[in-house]
C-alpha cells in the first residue's frame, strides 16, 4: 500500500468512533433533550426505543433497525448485549463524531448524515452499534471516559467491533478499516485530550449549522453569542428545518 501516511493518519482520525462528551455526564437528559425525545419519531425494536429527530420519511430509523436485524441474524451474543447495556439508540445530529454513548440517555446517538451518507453500509451502522453499547458496558463497571483513559476505552471497543465483524460475510474491506483505527489508537494520544475534543467541538458545530443551511454570517454571530448553548441552538434549528420539510411534504 504506498498512500502517505499522512493522509492515513487522517482518515484514521476521522473513521474514529467514540464518546463525544469529555467528562462525567450528567444523570438526566437536558430539557432539550427531552423535547427532541418527545418530537422524535420512535419504534420499539425488542424493547429497545429506537428513534429519530429525522422528517418523513425518517430513512435513517429504516436503516438502524435494518442493522439491528443484522446484529441480531448472525451474531446473538453480541446482540443481547446490545439489548442489555443500551435503552435507545438516537439518530440525531452530533457536530463531533458519528457516533456516541450518551450516559445520561443510556443511549446510542448516531449522527444523522453518518447514517444516511450512501457510502455507510448497514455493516457499519451495526458495528458501530456494537462499539457503543461497548461503552455503556464499561460505563456500568464504573470506568470513566477521563482523559487519560480514552485511547484504552476506545481500543477496547474497537476490538469488540472486530469480533463482531469476524461474523459478517463480506466484511474484509470493514475490518482492514476497523484494524487501522485499532492500531492508531495505541499510539495517538494527543487526540484524545479534552482540548482537542474542546477543537473538534467548535468545528463541528460551524459545520453542522453550515449542514442545516445557516448563512456563515449567522454561524459567526452564534459562536461568539451562544457557545456555552450550541447543542440547544443546533437543535431548535434542526428541529424547525425538519418541521417545515414535513409540512411542506419534503423528504
Amino acid at each position: 500500500m504506498t498512500k502517505d501516511p499522512r493522509l492515513k493518519h487522517s482518515e484514521t482520525q476521522r473513521d474514529l468512533r467514540g464518546v463525544a462528551l469529555v467528562g462525567k455526564p450528567d444523570r438526566k437528559p437536558a430539557a432539550v433533550d427531552r423535547l427532541n425525545f418527545w418530537l422524535s419519531t420512535s419504534r420499539q425494536v425488542d424493547g429497545l426505543w429506537v428513534g429519530t429527530t429525522e422528517s418523513k420519511p425518517q430513512p435513517g430509523l429504516r436503516r438502524v433497525e435494518e442493522a439491528l436485524r443484522l446484529i441480531k441474524h448472525h451474531d446473538s451474543l453480541h446482540y443481547s448485549r446490545v439489548l442489555h447495556n443500551l435503552e435507545r439508540i438516537w439518530v440525531h445530529l452530533l457536530p463531533n463524531a458519528l457516533a456516541c454513548y450518551d450516559g445520561s440517555k443510556k443511549a446510542c446517538v448516531l449522527d444523522e448524515r453518518f447514517v444516511l451518507l450512501e457510502t455507510t453500509t448497514l455493516e457499519e451502522i451495526a458495528s458501530t452499534i456494537v462499539h457503543e453499547a461497548t461503552h455503556a458496558k464499561l460505563e456500568r463497571w464504573g470506568i470513566n471516559y477521563d482523559e487519560n483513559q480514552r485511547s484504552r476505552i476506545e481500543a477496547v471497543c474497537l476490538r469488540r467491533e472486530l469480533n463482531f465483524i469476524a461474523s459478517l460475510p463480506n466484511s474484509e474491506p470493514l475490518r482492514e478499516k476497523i484494524a487501522r483505527t485499532w492500531e492508531w489508537c495505541g499510539s495517538d494520544h494527543a487526540y484524545f485530550s479534552d482540548v482537542s475534543f474542546q477543537q473538534r467541538d467548535d468545528q463541528g458545530n460551524a459545520e453542522t449549522l453550515r449542514y442545516l443551511g445557516t448563512p456563515d454570517w449567522l454561524i459567526r454571530f452564534l459562536l461568539i453569542k451562544f457557545v456555552p448553548k450550541m447543542r440547544a441552538v443546533i437543535s431548535g434549528v434542526h428541529q424547525l428545518i425538519h418541521r417545515f420539510a414535513g409540512r411542506a411534504g419534503i423528504g
